[in-house]
């Protein structure tokens, strides 16, 4: 068996776990409306929708950090999505992008909104992997 051969079976694999439902999209600039006296969030591009495996890094213990006058943690998470998934050219997952949890078989992970910190490419991943942040 070649390696190719392997990869695609090892990329179907991947995809079968893939349960979850998520959207990576990059938010534009908050603006302040004088009228009404509120912050509006800046406009949406979604770059990708579809499955995707949402998992929390077992590994990481968490950070607490202060946002506002709240003390938050961040937690990481795992989001692979399919290897062969295209971004609109000339995109790439940046960190400060973001993913929305549509839906997943876990009720509780259902509009959760994760902070891409970074993104694994290779020829010989199984799936396209993101490291994301719970900001929350």
């Amino acid at each position: 068996m070649n390696i190719d051969a392997v990869l695609a079976a090892g990329r179907r694999a991947a995809e079968q776990r893939m349960r979850d439902r998520i959207r990576l999209y990059e938010q534009g600039p908050d603006t302040f409306d004088r009228e009404t006296g509120a912050t509006v969030p800046g406009p949406r591009t979604t770059l990708y929708e579809g499955k995707a495996r949402v998992e929390p890094i077992a590994q990481a213990s968490g950070e607490d950090t202060q946002a506002g006058e709240r003390e938050v943690r961040m937690l990481e998470y795992r989001v692979s999505v399919p290897w062969a998934t295209v971004l609109p050219p000339g995109k790439r997952a940046l960190p400060g992008m973001r993913i929305e949890v549509l839906t997943s078989p876990d009720p509780r992970m259902a509009g959760l909104t994760l902070w891409v910190t970074g993104a694994n490419y290779g020829d010989q991943a199984t799936a396209w992997r993101l490291t994301t942040e719970d900001r929350s």
